[in-house]
Protein backbone atom coordinates (compact mmCIF):
# COMPACT_ATOMS: atom_id res chain seq x y z
CA UNK A 1 0.00 0.00 0.00
CA UNK A 2 1.30 3.45 -0.89
CA UNK A 3 1.58 5.66 2.20
CA UNK A 4 -0.21 8.99 2.34
CA UNK A 5 2.35 11.50 1.11
CA UNK A 6 2.67 15.04 2.35
CA UNK A 7 4.05 16.26 -0.96
CA UNK A 8 2.98 19.23 -3.08
CA UNK A 9 4.24 19.88 -6.59
CA UNK A 10 4.80 23.29 -8.16
CA UNK A 11 5.24 22.88 -11.92
CA UNK A 12 6.59 25.59 -14.22
CA UNK A 13 6.82 25.77 -18.00
CA UNK A 14 10.04 27.79 -17.71
CA UNK A 15 13.04 27.02 -15.52
CA UNK A 16 13.76 30.71 -14.95
CA UNK A 17 10.30 31.07 -13.44
CA UNK A 18 10.92 28.00 -11.31
CA UNK A 19 14.16 29.43 -9.93
CA UNK A 20 12.63 32.85 -9.34
CA UNK A 21 9.65 31.40 -7.48
CA UNK A 22 11.74 29.19 -5.23
CA UNK A 23 14.28 31.93 -4.55
CA UNK A 24 11.47 34.23 -3.45
CA UNK A 25 9.97 31.49 -1.28
CA UNK A 26 13.27 30.71 0.45
CA UNK A 27 14.03 34.40 0.95
CA UNK A 28 10.62 34.84 2.59
CA UNK A 29 11.43 31.95 4.93
CA UNK A 30 14.77 33.48 5.85
CA UNK A 31 13.25 36.90 6.45
CA UNK A 32 10.60 35.38 8.72
CA UNK A 33 13.29 33.57 10.69
CA UNK A 34 15.32 36.77 11.07
CA UNK A 35 12.27 38.65 12.30
CA UNK A 36 11.24 35.91 14.73
CA UNK A 37 14.58 34.60 16.01
CA UNK A 38 17.27 36.98 14.83
CA UNK A 39 19.09 34.36 12.76
CA UNK A 40 18.43 31.94 9.89
CA UNK A 41 19.99 28.70 8.64
CA UNK A 42 19.86 27.28 5.11
CA UNK A 43 21.16 23.98 3.68
CA UNK A 44 21.54 23.61 -0.08
CA UNK A 45 22.54 21.00 -2.65
CA UNK A 46 25.20 21.13 -5.31
CA UNK A 47 25.14 19.93 -8.89
CA UNK A 48 23.98 21.78 -11.98
CA UNK A 49 20.25 22.12 -11.21
CA UNK A 50 20.44 24.83 -8.50
CA UNK A 51 22.73 27.22 -10.39
CA UNK A 52 19.92 29.50 -11.54
CA UNK A 53 18.35 29.35 -8.09
CA UNK A 54 21.61 30.39 -6.43
CA UNK A 55 22.09 33.34 -8.75
CA UNK A 56 18.59 34.63 -8.06
CA UNK A 57 18.68 33.96 -4.33
CA UNK A 58 21.98 35.81 -4.01
CA UNK A 59 20.24 39.03 -5.08
CA UNK A 60 17.36 38.78 -2.60
CA UNK A 61 17.32 41.65 -0.10
CA UNK A 62 17.61 40.53 3.52
CA UNK A 63 20.14 40.71 6.35
CA UNK A 64 22.46 38.02 5.02
CA UNK A 65 24.99 38.74 7.76
CA UNK A 66 22.73 36.84 10.14
CA UNK A 67 22.29 33.83 7.83
CA UNK A 68 24.26 30.57 8.03
CA UNK A 69 24.51 28.45 4.88
CA UNK A 70 25.75 24.88 4.68
CA UNK A 71 25.54 21.95 2.27
CA UNK A 72 23.36 18.87 2.44
CA UNK A 73 26.31 16.84 1.12
CA UNK A 74 29.74 17.24 -0.42
CA UNK A 75 32.17 15.41 -2.65
CA UNK A 76 35.38 14.82 -0.72
CA UNK A 77 37.43 17.24 -2.82
CA UNK A 78 38.95 20.64 -2.03
CA UNK A 79 37.16 23.84 -2.97
CA UNK A 80 39.63 24.34 -5.83
CA UNK A 81 38.16 21.26 -7.55
CA UNK A 82 35.52 22.01 -10.19
CA UNK A 83 33.28 19.28 -8.72
CA UNK A 84 33.26 20.85 -5.27
CA UNK A 85 29.80 21.83 -4.07
CA UNK A 86 31.40 24.44 -1.83
CA UNK A 87 32.99 26.02 -4.88
CA UNK A 88 29.58 26.22 -6.55
CA UNK A 89 28.04 27.90 -3.50
CA UNK A 90 30.91 30.34 -3.16
CA UNK A 91 30.83 31.34 -6.83
CA UNK A 92 27.06 31.63 -7.34
CA UNK A 93 25.25 31.99 -4.01
CA UNK A 94 27.69 33.88 -1.78
CA UNK A 95 27.67 36.83 -4.13
CA UNK A 96 25.88 40.20 -4.36
CA UNK A 97 23.57 40.72 -1.36
CA UNK A 98 24.32 37.21 -0.02
CA UNK A 99 28.08 37.77 0.16
CA UNK A 100 27.77 38.56 3.87
CA UNK A 101 26.29 35.18 4.79
CA UNK A 102 28.35 32.73 6.85
CA UNK A 103 29.24 29.57 4.94
CA UNK A 104 29.84 26.33 6.85
CA UNK A 105 31.54 23.73 4.60
CA UNK A 106 31.52 19.97 5.11
CA UNK A 107 34.91 19.26 3.52
CA UNK A 108 37.64 19.54 6.16
CA UNK A 109 40.86 18.94 4.25
CA UNK A 110 41.43 15.55 5.88
CA UNK A 111 42.49 12.65 3.68
CA UNK A 112 39.12 10.89 3.82
CA UNK A 113 35.55 11.72 4.88
CA UNK A 114 35.99 9.24 7.73
CA UNK A 115 38.99 11.20 9.00
CA UNK A 116 37.09 14.48 8.75
CA UNK A 117 33.81 13.16 10.13
CA UNK A 118 34.20 14.43 13.70
CA UNK A 119 35.05 17.94 12.51
CA UNK A 120 32.17 18.03 10.04
CA UNK A 121 29.80 16.71 12.68
CA UNK A 122 30.90 19.44 15.12
CA UNK A 123 30.27 22.10 12.46
CA UNK A 124 26.70 20.90 11.94
CA UNK A 125 26.11 20.55 15.68
CA UNK A 126 27.11 24.20 16.11
CA UNK A 127 24.51 25.45 13.64
CA UNK A 128 21.32 27.10 14.84
CA UNK A 129 19.02 24.19 14.06
CA UNK A 130 16.37 23.50 12.98
CA UNK A 131 17.11 24.71 9.48
CA UNK A 132 14.75 27.31 8.11
CA UNK A 133 15.00 25.77 4.65
CA UNK A 134 16.62 22.72 3.09
CA UNK A 135 16.96 22.39 -0.69
CA UNK A 136 17.47 18.91 -2.10
CA UNK A 137 18.05 17.72 -5.65
CA UNK A 138 17.64 14.32 -7.27
CA UNK A 139 19.82 12.27 -9.60
CA UNK A 140 18.79 10.01 -12.46
CA UNK A 141 19.43 7.02 -10.17
CA UNK A 142 16.99 8.28 -7.55
CA UNK A 143 19.63 9.55 -5.14
CA UNK A 144 19.26 12.72 -3.13
CA UNK A 145 21.91 14.35 -0.92
CA UNK A 146 24.54 11.56 -0.99
CA UNK A 147 22.00 8.81 -0.40
CA UNK A 148 23.20 6.68 -3.32
CA UNK A 149 21.84 3.26 -4.24
CA UNK A 150 24.32 0.73 -2.90
CA UNK A 151 26.00 3.26 -0.62
CA UNK A 152 28.01 1.73 2.19
CA UNK A 153 26.19 3.79 4.85
CA UNK A 154 22.85 4.20 3.05
CA UNK A 155 20.71 2.28 5.53
CA UNK A 156 22.17 4.19 8.46
CA UNK A 157 21.80 7.53 6.67
CA UNK A 158 18.09 6.90 6.04
CA UNK A 159 17.33 5.47 9.50
CA UNK A 160 15.34 8.11 11.37
CA UNK A 161 16.01 6.38 14.67
CA UNK A 162 19.78 6.78 14.41
CA UNK A 163 21.44 9.76 16.09
CA UNK A 164 24.21 10.40 13.55
CA UNK A 165 24.10 13.89 12.04
CA UNK A 166 26.71 13.34 9.32
CA UNK A 167 28.03 10.22 7.61
CA UNK A 168 30.62 9.30 4.98
CA UNK A 169 29.31 7.65 1.83
CA UNK A 170 31.02 5.50 -0.77
CA UNK A 171 29.02 4.18 -3.71
CA UNK A 172 29.72 3.07 -7.26
CA UNK A 173 27.52 5.80 -8.70
CA UNK A 174 28.92 8.57 -6.50
CA UNK A 175 32.30 9.04 -8.14
CA UNK A 176 34.34 10.54 -5.36
CA UNK A 177 33.91 9.60 -1.70
CA UNK A 178 31.20 11.75 -0.15
CA UNK A 179 30.02 13.15 3.13
CA UNK A 180 26.34 13.76 3.75
CA UNK A 181 23.89 14.99 6.32
CA UNK A 182 21.63 12.15 7.39
CA UNK A 183 17.93 12.14 6.60
CA UNK A 184 17.10 12.77 10.26
CA UNK A 185 19.28 15.88 10.21
CA UNK A 186 17.80 17.15 6.94
CA UNK A 187 14.32 16.77 8.40
CA UNK A 188 15.23 19.12 11.24
CA UNK A 189 13.89 21.94 9.11
CA UNK A 190 10.92 24.27 8.94
CA UNK A 191 10.65 23.86 5.16
CA UNK A 192 11.89 21.24 2.71
CA UNK A 193 12.20 21.74 -1.05
CA UNK A 194 13.03 19.27 -3.81
CA UNK A 195 14.32 20.97 -6.96
CA UNK A 196 14.11 18.88 -10.15
CA UNK A 197 14.06 19.50 -13.89
CA UNK A 198 13.43 17.51 -17.04
CA UNK A 199 10.79 14.99 -18.14
CA UNK A 200 12.94 12.02 -17.12
CA UNK A 201 13.19 13.17 -13.52
CA UNK A 202 9.51 14.09 -13.46
CA UNK A 203 8.62 10.51 -14.39
CA UNK A 204 11.21 9.07 -12.01
CA UNK A 205 9.79 11.16 -9.19
CA UNK A 206 6.25 10.03 -9.98
CA UNK A 207 7.34 6.38 -9.85
CA UNK A 208 9.15 6.97 -6.58
CA UNK A 209 6.09 8.58 -5.04
CA UNK A 210 3.97 5.58 -6.02
CA UNK A 211 6.64 3.00 -5.24
CA UNK A 212 6.44 1.50 -8.72
CA UNK A 213 8.94 -1.11 -9.86
CA UNK A 214 12.58 -0.25 -9.22
CA UNK A 215 11.54 3.16 -7.89
CA UNK A 216 10.32 1.49 -4.70
CA UNK A 217 14.00 1.28 -3.68
CA UNK A 218 15.12 4.74 -4.82
CA UNK A 219 16.66 6.60 -1.86
CA UNK A 220 14.61 9.72 -2.65
CA UNK A 221 11.50 7.73 -1.75
CA UNK A 222 12.56 7.96 1.91
CA UNK A 223 12.22 11.74 1.64
CA UNK A 224 8.84 11.55 -0.08
CA UNK A 225 7.29 9.05 2.32
CA UNK A 226 8.51 10.46 5.66
CA UNK A 227 5.84 12.15 7.74
CA UNK A 228 7.91 14.70 9.69
CA UNK A 229 8.14 17.58 7.22
CA UNK A 230 6.01 18.47 4.16
CA UNK A 231 7.94 18.32 0.88
CA UNK A 232 7.47 20.99 -1.78
CA UNK A 233 8.62 19.82 -5.22
CA UNK A 234 9.63 22.53 -7.72
CA UNK A 235 9.78 21.16 -11.26
CA UNK A 236 10.50 22.62 -14.68
CA UNK A 237 11.10 21.00 -18.09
Amino acid sequence: MTPSLNVTTHSFTDCNAQAAALAERIADRLRAALNERGHATLAVSGGSTPKNLFERLSRETLDWGRVQITLVDERWVPETDERSNARLVQSLLLQHAAANATFVPLYTGDATPEAGLATADARIAALALPFDAVVLGMGDDGHTASFFPGGDHLAEALDLDRSARVLPMHAEGAGEPRITLTLATLLETRSLYLLVSGAKKRDLLADARLGLGAARDYPVRAVLTQQRVPVAVYWCP
